[in-house]
């Protein structure tokens, strides 16, 4: 970087020391301004050797104290206007209105989050939500975990440590953050035995791949992507017999979550409970997905297996805080008494075309009435389920499309203003989604796109 140009980029001290760097350490706190602005110096020294002249003090606190802003304040609540159900940058499912009763009323005191409270001798945290899905999936027993990667972790490394375990070529797949299926093996101590090809798995190959040394099957429902064309799976009641012939569990993670068949969803869906009826001894799935409900890992199954886990030593590294738990009993509640729609994944799913027609017209509306000229059209578009569920099911929706000369700096207005915003970018266009908006977000999002296409932030005022 030439002399001169260093010269221009401020010391963090000088800045600390300034008057805004000194009220904003009282806001933000003095170690989280500093850490942010030595990244900020950073990244404007590199840009300058690039040859980008260094912007003035001013704007690099400003950079800084909002990097600081943005650690210090916390979670941001934004509008999902893209249209993808279950987000997982946007934290995937929305929580039930009980659920969110549930864990204000856990967060703000004590409960009985281990104790019971008739003999008040300690009992399991996890026994309500594990009697619930019991019973909605038909179960012998269930046990609850962090998330649905823990809940394979826990399942092989207790039951299949050092021993040979076989899945389908087809079938070892990568979730989001880059794990895939034969890293989590490797973690538990399980060994990988590869059995057929990537499109076409029969149950002679299962059969050829077992031997005396084979710990379980295992089968996994590749929720975010589709094998299609000259294709062939081993349907599952084979594999369960299979299994059962050896004298050896058979798996089955089902990942997505839903715990039933219902109205709307692809039959070639698994359910939890589907899977147990054909046979599997251990299903596991996600809490947070097509289940609805806050981030979990659920694994049920037979009772002698489910006991093992329990008891094993992993399973308290991977257990869920009382947060999570009342969050899950409340959401399972709601499948215990036929109340799907009051989650809010089912209804966004389930939502009928003339309802999100009307949604998108009410939006299109508040758009135009705030500003004269808008080029907001309501249009078709096609939402989808996401978070790794019913790859390649699109759901037809409806949206308003607005025509911008710069969509990307547009979309990255709504984003930083007050309420955020998220939608989906084209060549020309940004397009709001309306199926994952709710009824009661329209005038914020509709004031949103005003400040948006004004150029400024919305502030909390609206």
């Amino acid at each position: 970087m030439p002399r001169d140009v260093r010269r221009k980029v401020p010391s963090v001290d000088a800045l600390m020391r300034s008057g805004p760097g000194r009220r904003a350490s009282k806001t933000v706190g003095r170690a989280v301004l500093k850490r942010t602005l030595v990244a900020t110096l950073d990244d404007v020294r590199a840009a300058a050797e690039k040859g980008t002249e260094p912007p003035d003090d001013d704007a690099i606190l400003a950079r800084a104290i909002a990097r600081a802003a943005t650690a210090t304040f916390g979670l941001t609540p934004v509008i999902n206007a893209t249209g993808v159900v279950l987000h997982t940058n946007l934290g995937r499912a929305p929580l039930p209105a009980d659920a969110v009763k549930a864990v204000t009323r856990a967060a703000s005191g004590y409960t009985d989050l281990e104790v019971d409270r008739e003999t008040g001798r300690r009992s399991k945290r996890t026994a309500r939500a594990e009697l619930l899905l019991a019973s909605i999936t038909d179960a012998e027993d269930a046990l609850v975990v962090n998330n649905c990667a823990a809940a394979l972790v826990l399942t092989l490394t207790a039951i299949a440590k050092g021993k040979p375990v076989l899945v389908s070529r087809g079938e070892l797949i990568e979730i989001g953050g880059e794990f895939r299926i034969p890293d989590i093996m490797r973690a538990s101590g399980a060994k990988l035995v590869e059995v057929g090809t990537t499109n076409r798995t029969r149950l002679a190959d299962y059969r050829t791949a077992l031997d005396e040394r084979t710990a379980a099957i295992l089968k996994v429902h590749p929720s975010n992507y589709r094998v299609v064309g000259f294709t062939a799976e081993t349907p599952t009641k084979d594999l369960a017999t299979l299994a059962s012939k050896h004298g050896i569990p058979f798996l089955y993670d089902v990942g997505s979550g839903l715990l039933d068949h219902e109205r709307g969803f692809p039959a070639d869906e698994p359910s939890v409970r589907d899977a147990l009826h054909d046979g599997a001894d251990v299903v596991t799935c996600s809490g947070d997905k097509l289940l609805g409900g806050p981030q979990a890992g659920c694994i049920v199954g037979r009772a002698d297996i489910i006991g093992r886990l329990r008891l094993h030593p992993l399973a308290r590294a991977v257990r869920v805080d009382k947060l999570q738990v009342a969050a899950l009993e409340a959401t399972l509640r709601l499948y215990a008494v036929d109340a799907h729609d009051e989650v809010p994944v089912h209804r966004m799913i389930h939502a009928a075309p003339e309802l999100l027609a009307k949604r998108a017209h009410r939006l299109a509306e508040h758009i135009g009435g705030d500003l004269e000229g808008a080029d907001a059209r309501v249009v078709h578009c096609e939402s989808v389920v996401g978070g790794g569920s019913m790859p390649g099911q699109s759901l037809p929706s409806w949206g308003v499309r607005v025509r911008i000369p710069d969509p990307p700096s547009f979309a990255a207005r709504l984003r930083a203003g007050s309420p955020a915003v998220f939608c989906r970018v084209g060549e020309d266009h940004v397009l709001l989604d309306v199926r994952t908006v709710a009824d009661e977000q329209l005038r914020d999002l509709a004031r949103a796109v005003f400040y948006a296409l004004e150029g400024d932030d919305l502030d909390d005022e609206g």
